[in-house]
């Protein structure tokens, strides 16, 4: 029966439509046009449209790939990368077309994918014009295209032709990142349609409802009450698994609006990260005087609030997410097509990443249908960041226009789970809850927010938000409502949680989540600063120019370090790869966290120059940490050591937790996780938990003891904690030293705080002097301590500190220092700032040397940022006279409540009693005061303030 339906169907539509179903044809755009720029704005006033344009461009492309407009010679801009070719204002693009006969009455539509605001004549006839910058601009030539030669001409207006606040804020313009191009991308194409034809198609998938609501428009409605033939085809298109589902209707037309329930079948496959199943839907309509078919991907999936967390499909997912601010150097616009963002989604998810947020803008339906193919749950935003002013209605309108365009054009797609009015915005929250109410009422396929970190967190969420993306809960206790952590010292007290604990893996932001009801994505999580790796220079080969690096680059050659350029990166790189983890990690260790938005898993060119990424802005791995590494604290289930301190004498008894973050499709029964304490590659102790626990959140799986005393110390040794019979692992660093004894100075050393003069006298005539001096006395001549790497960029949080009046961050990256270095046989440590180096660090003023040769490396040296670059000496060594001179930088004498201190403190001693002290570089006592106390020439440094301050 179902088959005789289908052919009566193809009959009706042969006979009442004249034509195969669907006809439907195309023609690119794609070639040489004319073109020619107007940066006098006198192209309308001239009637450009009518004349010769003097100069030809490829499109799709911008006018910065085929070196049109303004050379840019200014080469020292360090805020961003910088375009070669840059051009603002109007540019004019034409092109001789011929339409053939056989589309003769019908409907011709121009579609350019992505651009900037336009102006459209054909031959010489005015045909409209489109400020939509976040989605495709479609223009209705049908009146104008008949058969036969046209001039179409195209004016691209990239100046003041959208709001300021948009131009000036939005990562759609800004210069940090896309750039604010001129030209036009992606398709550029003719069409040619019946003259009814579906002109707008969206699907309503239902689990609960168990159907797929098919809504479409027609073009027109050439009769009212008559009859349309309708049939549905969805096939299942990447997956082995068989699923079809269709239905034959007949409707009388009321209007031009149709809607239309196809069933779900018993075998319906659902999308979501774990299995991203998609169906492909063919409507086909035929009826008086019309016949069109289109066909759209989609997924069947309920994406929902679930309490504090999210759910897709009834399982509770946890978003491991990346910002994205449009970062492609090469083009210096957003890719257009599929092949990139494949590549792009795929490096991300071999990381863990599950989750995309595009903070102000909306990527082009390239990332949309790989989003879909990968299984990546997208929030796009609105093209503004900064402050909504409720009197400014241009700028609300064309808000909501741009949300309403997006909404329609990209909410067929799975993926489009989260949308946002932008990022951290201020002002109006009457203007926010009316875009919210508007695109909620005008699509329920996704969930809202009025924003990304809105008033930096302060003002809490809203009740017509579903989700709240912060860095804070409002609260009493500043820190305790922290829900990331790490913070500018301009933002939070001593930079939050991270830099200001001592380190354990039990902290989490369980007191800040308690005080919210909806699901809380921790904002922007992690942007600890990397040193800039060099090497990278030679791979912008495109429109982008790195001199923001080469500026860099030559600052460190300036002050005789750029032989340490590649070990700076390498030692701040892999410090910052730990601390990303332990960001990471307290956000898993948090009941009822919905999940966390990286800035960044790749680096930000812009605002300052933020290298914060594992990758570099290619989303090239920078060879700090292999993705399978990293997949081990950012992944579907994650097992994790909770413990109160890494650090124990070798006498005392550890305890500890096991948890696993379970956010895998299924329950975990029956398995067992095995743990062990591992010292130099062997196992020296180990224990079993049996695993039985729920999918979709954080459980308790058991306590252990490990026998540490079994770790010969001093000694780094390993926890390692695995799933049997799983991919699933994770490792910790556990520093075991000596038991705690009195510490004896060597006879032959003498440890002060002070270099009197007899002392002094003392070192010149042979003494061997262990120098604490006192850090509060010299505070122009030294930096603070700073445990973690900086915050995003030095000078960017520099202003804003003395702005506001809060402390600056002392600005620093971590330490370098070489392990197998004689001053370290007793005290194990990385080449890299760890875990063990806290309480020194902490408590540190590490003292400028930039008076000393620049040859001279310190024994531990602080790696200071791009913008300062002193040489900064932690512990180092001098020969003074006959004497030899060991300074500490921090006070290990009242450290020794630390084993961690105390075991340096006795290295150091060991070390200075041994033959290996021989200090080669030579100081007088006159250059050994003027250290401490010439003043330091402060280097200059241009304000760079932040859009959301």
């Amino acid at each position: 029966m179902r088959k005789l339906q289908l052919l009566l169907f193809a009959l009706i539509a042969v006979l009442l439509g004249g034509c195969k179903a669907g006809s439907k044809y195309e023609m690119s755009l794609a070639g040489i046009w004319s073109f020619q720029s107007d940066s006098t704005n006198v192209g309308e006033q001239q009637a450009w449209f009518s004349v010769q344009l003097n100069d030809h461009i490829s499109l799709p492309g911008t006018m910065d790939n085929q070196k049109k407009g303004n050379l840019n010679t200014h080469h020292k801009e360090t805020s961003n990368l910088s375009r070669e070719y840059y051009y603002v204002g109007k540019a004019w693009y034409s092109k001789t077309i011929e339409i053939p006969t056989y589309w003769k009455d019908r409907n011709i539509l121009l579609t350019l994918e992505r651009t900037k605001p336009t102006k459209v004549w054909v031959d010489n006839d005015w045909a409209g014009a489109s400020d939509d910058i976040s989605t495709k601009q479609v223009y209705d030539l049908t009146s104008r295209m008949t058969p036969g030669t046209h001039k179409l001409t195209i004016m691209v207006d990239n100046g003041n032709a959208v709001p300021a606040a948009v131009m000036a804020n939005s990562h759609a313009y800004v210069e940090s990142t896309q750039t604010n191009w001129n030209g036009i991308i992606g398709d550029i194409k003719l069409e040619a349609r019946p003259k009814v034809y579906i002109s707008d198609l969206q699907i309503y998938p239902s689990i609960e409802q168990k159907k797929v609501e098919v809504q479409f428009t027609l073009s027109s409605l050439p009769k009212q009450h008559q009859t349309l033939y309708v049939t549905l085809y969805a096939n299942a298109i990447n997956t082995e698994k068989r699923s079809v589902l269709k239905i034959q209707k007949e409707i009388t037309l009321e209007g031009n609006k149709v809607t239309v329930d196809l069933p779900l079948e018993d075998n319906y496959l659902t999308w979501s990260e774990y299995e991203p199943n998609l169906y492909k839907l063919l409507v086909r309509i035929s009826g008086e005087k019309i016949n069109d078919e289109q066909t759209k991907v989609f997924g069947i999936r309920d994406f929902k609030v679930k309490g504090t967390q999210f759910a897709i499909n009834g399982k509770t997912v946890f978003l491991r997410g990346k910002h994205d601010a449009c970062v492609f150097p090469l083009t210096a616009h957003v890719a257009m097509d599929v092949k990139t963002w494949q590549h792009y989604f795929r490096i991300a998810k071999s990381y863990g990443i599950n989750h995309y947020r595009f903070h102000s803008w909306c990527p082009p339906e390239a990332c949309f249908e790989v989003a879909d193919m990968e299984g990546i749950y997208l929030q796009p935003e609105l093209p503004i960041w900064g402050s909504l002013n409720g009197r400014d209605s241009t700028l609300t309108a064309f808000l909501l226009k741009e949300g309403e365009h997006i909404q329609k054009q990209y909410s067929n797609h799975a993926s489009f789970v989260m949308f946002s009015l932008g990022n951290e915005l201020s002002g109006d929250k009457a203007v926010m809850e009316r875009l919210v109410t508007n695109f909620r009422e005008q699509d329920n396929r996704h969930l809202f927010s009025s924003g990304s970190n809105n008033f930096l967190g302060y003002q809490g969420y809203d009740t017509w938000d579903d989700f709240f993306t912060t860095c804070r809960i409002p609260g009493d206790n500043a820190r305790k409502t922290h829900t990331r952590g790490s913070f500018s010292f301009a933002d939070a007290d001593d930079g939050g949680y991270i830099n200001a604990t001592y380190p354990n893996t039990v902290m989490n932001f369980d007191s800040a989540v308690a005080h919210c009801a909806v699901p809380v994505i921790s904002h922007e999580t992690g942007q600890f600063q990397i040193y800039p790796n060099y090497e990278q220079i030679k791979k912008y080969t495109g429109n982008l120019k790195p001199w923001n690096l080469e500026i860099f680059r030559k600052r460190l050659e300036d002050v005789g370090m750029a032989d340490q350029a590649k070990a700076f990166f390498e030692a701040s790189g892999k410090w910052a790869v730990e601390l990303y983890r332990a960001d990471i990690e307290m956000d898993l260790r948090t009941k009822g966290m919905a999940g966390f938005q990286l800035l960044d898993l790749q680096d930000y060119p812009g605002q300052g120059s933020a290298y914060v990424g594992i990758l570099d802005a290619f989303m090239d791995s920078k060879g700090l940490i292999e993705p399978k590494k990293f997949k081990e604290f950012c992944n579907q289930v994650v097992p994790m050591l909770i413990t109160s301190n890494l650090t124990y004498y070798q006498n005392e008894t550890m305890k500890a937790e096991v948890k696993i973050a379970n956010y895998s499709a299924e329950e975990i029964k029956g398995k067992h996780l095995i743990w062990q304490l591992l010292s130099d590659s062997s196992v020296v102790d180990d224990g079993v938990l049996n695993v039985n626990i729920e999918q979709g959140g954080l459980f308790f799986v058991g306590n252990i003891t490990p026998d540490i005393s079994k770790v010969k110390a001093p000694k780094k040794a390993t926890l390692l904690l695995r799933l049997d019979g799983t991919e699933y692992r994770n490792s910790y660093p556990i520093w075991v030293f000596e038991p705690a004894y009195e510490i004896q100075v060597p006879e032959g050393v003498k440890v002060t705080h002070q270099l009197t003069k007899s002392l002094l006298s003392e070192l010149k005539n042979g003494k061997k002097v262990l120098y604490f001096p006192n850090l509060d006395k010299y505070k122009e001549v030294t930096v603070g301590g700073l445990f973690q790497t900086d915050y995003w960029n030095y000078r960017m949080f520099k202003t804003i500190s003395e702005r506001v009046k809060r402390p600056e961050s002392p600005g620093t990256m971590g330490i370098l220092t070489d392990p197998e270095y004689p001053l370290f046989n007793s005290f194990p440590t990385d080449a890299y700032t760890n875990w063990q180096w806290y309480p020194m660090v902490k408590n540190s003023r590490p003292l400028i040397l930039d008076q000393v040769k620049s040859g001279y490396k310190p024994i531990v040296q602080v790696i200071d940022n791009i913008e300062r670059n002193h040489k900064l000496g932690l512990i180092f060594e001098f020969s003074i006279g006959k004497g030899k001179l060991l300074v500490c930088m921090t006070d290990l004498e009242s450290q020794v409540k630390y084993p961690e201190a105390r075991q340096l403190y006795n290295s150091i001693l060991t070390y200075m009693n041994s033959d290996a002290f021989n200090p080669t570089y030579q100081l007088t006592d006159e250059e050994l005061n003027k250290l401490f106390t010439a003043p330091v020439k402060a280097k200059e440094m241009g304000k760079l303030d932040n859009i959301s301050y």
